[in-house]
């Protein structure tokens, strides 16, 4: 399968539903296969004396505070809407992380997603992850923060939620039960596949740790991506080269704009590139089949060197070292390997300097 792009719009809308609307656009034009955006209520995500992380600080300033902020990056359920309007005209799937219950609630019930991708931040929201799993989706999770022991808890929540029956008390317990129950990893493998993720903006390269995508497929068998939060199409590049099946990438329509992503987004061009880049890679890959490729095929006898005469030979002399060299004819002949072959045998006809030699009978 192909690798699963997506164009990360998260909150680089400012707000503003027309150019959430141009986001839809721009991820369809870059050939991103889904545009996604963020669903939440401030004042049910975070209290209002809660702070901004520094890179929103370096963004955004420090005088308002994260809630005050993040209530003018809200988007109502018109606006979810007409965006999952202008993503069928654009066919581009349309994807949503929320925050929050009632925002997962509005997704599942109200707008009918089957897909929803949970944040880094969320991995130990029990609640929300038991709400997302118990209405039958398929998960998304970014692993961001997090130590492998959280991603299995993560997944016990998400066991139990698939597998459980609905009148079975949560619990932590009942969680672990369900993430070593073959029904639950049954559907675990059916619906879940995990993002690695580091959790800063912009991330360092030196602290991707791209081989911890290696870690979560050995340890929970499931399909393994890279939610990248570097500067570049590197990291995403490398990534699909090391078998991420889900690259998710933020994107924004200009980086000067006012708000909190913006700086550490790709623009259009560069999300563009970033899935073209992709796509190349994974033509790249191959079957891991060591052999030649058809387009070499033509250029085999152009590359590789023949046994010719260094001199000329008579019919029947017998041939030595001084009368043979190796060179490039640019059409077939005895290869270099049968050189030992030669010696000692009677020339089959006459050869002038540089004729290809054939091999004689003895």
């Amino acid at each position: 399968m192909s690798v699963f792009i997506i164009a990360e719009a998260g909150v680089n809308h400012n707000g503003d539903p027309r150019l959430a609307l141009d986001l839809v656009d721009a991820a369809a034009g870059a050939g991103a296969d889904a545009v996604k955006f963020q669903t939440f209520k401030a004042a049910a995500i975070v209290t209002g004396t809660a702070g901004k992380a520094a890179y929103q600080r370096r963004a955004t300033g420090g005088a308002e505070s994260q809630q005050a902020m993040l209530t003018r990056l809200e988007l109502d359920e018109a606006t979810h809407r007409a965006l999952m309007a202008r993503c069928a005209e654009r066919d581009i799937a349309f994807l949503s992380t929320p925050f929050d219950l009632p925002s997962l609630r509005l997704l599942v019930d109200d707008l009918g997603l089957d897909t929803l991708k949970i944040s880094s931040g969320e991995i130990t929201n029990a609640p929300l992850l038991l709400a997302a799993a118990r209405a039958g989706r398929r998960v998304i999770l970014s692993t961001g923060a997090s130590t492998l022991g959280e991603v299995e808890a993560a997944l016990g929540v998400l066991a139990f939620g698939y597998a459980a029956p609905p009148e079975t008390v949560p619990a932590v317990p009942a969680f672990a039960a369900a993430w070593w129950s073959d029904r639950g990893r049954a559907a675990l493998a059916a619906k879940v596949s995990l993002l690695h993720c580091t959790s800063e903006y912009p991330a360092p390269p030196g602290e991707v740790n791209l081989r911890a995508m290696d870690t979560l497929a050995a340890a929970f068998g499931l399909p393994v991506g890279l939610s990248d939060h570097t500067e570049g199409i590197a990291m995403a590049v490398a990534a699909v080269a090391r078998g991420a099946a889900i690259i998710e990438k933020h994107f924004t329509l200009d980086r000067s704009l006012p708000g909190p992503d913006h700086g550490m987004s790709l623009e259009p061009g560069e999300l563009a590139a970033m899935v073209a880049g992709i796509r190349a890679v994974e033509l790249a890959l191959g079957d891991g089949v060591k052999h030649p490729a058809g387009a070499e095929l033509g250029n085999r006898d152009i590359i590789r060197k023949v046994v010719v005469a260094a001199r000329p030979i008579r019919r029947g002399a017998l041939i030595t070292e001084a009368d043979l060299t190796v060179k490039r004819a640019g059409t077939g002949g005895l290869s270099p390997m049968q050189w030992w072959s030669l010696l000692g045998r009677p020339a089959d006809r006459d050869y002038a300097v540089d004729d290809a030699l054939g091999l004689a009978a003895p």
